[in-house]
């Protein structure tokens, strides 16, 4: 009895993509993390944040606006990610036009209290 090459050649194929998927199909099981993303010791960026006041406006954090002090992560390609405290949600569209000067007063008041 004679094959023919393309009968064995399909019945190859089939073999092998059938084998691949059934390897495939199931991925390996992730274990979960159990080690906190920041030690529990470790200060908060709220708790170590400089100002007392919006750096936008100079209002004291706690002023009693509208809906309180707003709390706002700036988020920068290639640099950490950095906390920013404002007297009120209205600052932050201030601060988005110039984020740089803000950023600056921050570290200047980081590095006269680290002094």
């Amino acid at each position: 009895m004679k094959h023919h090459p393309r009968a064995l050649l399909s019945a190859a194929l089939i073999a092998l993509t059938a084998t691949a998927l059934t390897a495939g199909d199931t991925p390996a099981p992730v274990k979960p993390s159990t080690e906190p993303s920041i030690a529990p010791s470790e200060p908060s960026a709220k708790e170590t944040y400089p100002l007392t006041t919006c750096v936008v406006s100079g209002e004291p954090l706690d002023a009693g606006h509208a809906g309180g002090s707003f709390d706002y992560i700036h988020k920068e390609a290639g640099k950490p990610d950095r906390l920013v405290r404002f007297c009120c949600k209205a600052c932050l569209k201030d601060f988005k036009k110039d984020p740089a000067k803000y950023l600056a007063k921050i570290d200047a008041a980081a590095g006269a209290r680290s002094q």
